[in-house]
């Protein structure tokens, strides 16, 4: 069910809400508590901290609307209370990445004088 409603959402997203702090989100995962009673949604958004505040702003007002276009669209009779937090992975996985290449590229300048002399 998760999935399901992962997917609906992110479609729901894609196709843009009227709301202009919601830029560019992608869902990046949803978790159900086991009585289906509690929803937390885990997204991404690509800009300043301003609008990732922006962002969770209009992602919190629209969350009526959400919860019954994924019931609408899913036939169902009741859908979980929608919880969003925003999933920082991504960036830390850019983080990272950058920080391995700066090291790699640490390696390498001081791997240039050696053999010489």
């Amino acid at each position: 069910m998760a999935h399901h409603i992962q997917e609906e959402l992110g479609r729901i997203l894609a196709q843009g809400l009227k709301d202009p702090r919601v830029g560019f989100v992608t869902i990046t995962g949803v978790e159900l508590s086991p009585d289906l009673r509690h929803g937390k949604v885990y997204y991404s958004v690509l800009g300043s901290e301003e609008e990732k505040r922006q962002t969770a702003e209009g992602l919190q007002a629209a969350t009526g609307y959400l919860k019954r276009e994924v019931a609408k669209a899913l036939s169902l009779r009741y859908v979980p209370e929608l919880r969003f937090l925003f999933d920082d992975s991504a960036e830390r996985g850019a983080r990272i990445e950058e920080l391995l290449r700066e090291v790699r590229r640490q390696g390498e300048g001081e791997g240039e004088g050696e053999g010489e002399g």
